[in-house]
């Protein structure tokens, strides 16, 4: 566990001034030139061949500003590179681009396999851009937690949580969602992730258990995932930066894939010209081209940014202290017990205890048990002597558990326990819509 001795989150204009360091050269012109093409083009498609309500809906959306989150860019550049892969894959082609008898449409033929390519690796970099930013925030989080099994609890449930997640978008794929649904679906469950980390933070809700038996989590790492996503908090000072250039980029990839669906619905018409296809192949390689140098940029911008600073350079002092362990006695021919409230199954009760020794070595009795609403105990861990133990266990019931300490078998020495008891409640899958948390 790193030292958050002196520490306070970052603070939007400490983050300026490290942003200053790190200006984004400007997008090609090539962006906005070919964005201009491809908005005078399409009208003359849809002037021969009326849109479909799916077409207009989709040109309208290109003619709206994009979303003002970051993340929420990204999953919407990902799902238009999905939407666009689709589109090309061979069985979808025109009829005569799949079984060309002139060299023109030999050529776009060609032209279409070299555009899936150029997508495809694109999405395959935002993937793992995502991927690798995800795991840098964990990293951030679990770098200023005690690094013992509560660390280890926190990611089983977060490995668990994201199982769900991935369950609940492989089941909407295979029950014929559309790709739409599918990314509507995994923007919602980043929202949730946010709201997670906030609740964290406020300890509101199922969160108040977490926070009063986690100990250990430093309050300073409270404050930072509450306070980042503020609206004047270090991720507004992100999007302030860096988000203009991301909003043109999520307008190009819209208005190509809007470029693409007409293109192969009007294809057999005779509506669509070899230099529009031209015009395709130049947007989609220049978009690929800006827009893996954004997300490079970016990443390693955000591989180095500040989250934890000293209060000296924020400004104000507001270190704090965390005690992990607590010091119990536990007189001779007596019995120490804690009782813990489980209020969702599938919650960890963890331990970690030792005797504090002195010249002779000692042990105490431990053990577990649970009690239903009606008194009835029913023995969850053996009982046994030990001189130390760590464990914990998944709850399948809600209710009481009691950890009791036993020393009655002791005529005359009293046994110091050095201990720390938590109880982890199961990450809460939203279940209703809810106000967005910034990302």
């Amino acid at each position: 566990m790193a030292s958050t001795e002196g520490l306070v989150p970052i603070t939007r204009k400490f983050l300026a001034s490290y942003y200053d360091k790190y200006p984004f050269p400007p997008l090609s012109d090539d962006v906005s030139r070919l964005c201009s093409e491809i908005r005078s083009i399409i009208p003359d498609l849809l002037k021969e061949s009326p849109p479909s309500s799916e077409e207009s809906s989709l040109v309208d959306e290109a003619g709206c500003q994009p979303p003002r989150k970051v993340d929420e860019n990204m999953w919407k550049n990902r799902e238009q590179l999905e939407e666009i892969l689709f589109l090309l894959e061979k069985s979808r082609w025109p009829r005569a681009l799949q079984q060309p008898s002139t060299s023109d449409d030999s050529e776009i033929a060609i032209a279409f396999v070299s555009i899936h390519d150029k997508v495809q690796k694109t999405l395959k970099m935002l993937e793992a851009f995502q991927s690798k930013n995800s795991e840098r925030v964990l990293n951030i989080v679990m770098t200023y937690l005690p690094q013992d099994f509560r660390a280890t609890l926190i990611l089983q449930q977060r490995e668990r949580s994201e199982r769900n997640k991935k369950a609940a978008v492989d089941a909407l794929v295979s029950s014929g969602g559309t790709i739409r649904e599918k990314y509507a679906l995994l923007w919602q469950q980043q929202v949730d992730r946010r709201r997670q980390l906030a609740q964290l933070g406020s300890a509101t809700g199922v969160y108040k258990t977490l926070v009063k038996y986690l100990v250990g989590v430093p309050e300073v790492l409270l404050d930072f995932v509450r306070q980042i996503n503020d609206d004047d908090g270090p991720m507004e000072e992100q999007r302030h930066r860096y988000g203009p250039p991301l909003y043109s980029l999520t307008t190009m990839i819209l208005l190509v894939r809007v470029f693409v669906l007409l293109s192969c619905r009007r294809f057999d018409a005779g509506l669509v010209k070899r230099h529009h296809i031209t015009v395709l192949e130049q947007a989609v390689d220049v978009y690929s081209n800006e827009f893996i140098r954004f997300i490079t940029f970016l990443s390693e911008v955000l591989a180095n940014s500040p989250f934890l600073i000293s209060a000296k350079d924020a400004g104000a002092l507001d270190g704090r202290n965390n005690d992990d362990f607590k010091e119990i006695s536990v007189a001779a021919g007596s019995s120490h017990e804690v009782l813990l409230s489980v209020e969702s199954i599938n919650s960890y009760i963890a331990w970690d205890f030792s005797l504090i020794q002195g010249k002779m070595s000692l042990d105490i009795g431990f053990s577990v048990e649970y009690i239903n609403p009606s008194g009835q105990k029913t023995l969850i861990l053996p009982y046994r002597r030990c001189e130390s133990d760590q464990g914990n266990f998944c709850t399948v019931m809600t209710g009481d558990y009691k950890l009791v300490w036993d020393n009655s078998y002791s005529s005359f020495f009293k046994k110091v326990v050095r201990c720390k008891v938590d109880c982890i409640p199961p990450v809460v899958e939203p279940a209703e819509s809810r106000s967005e948390v910034e990302g």
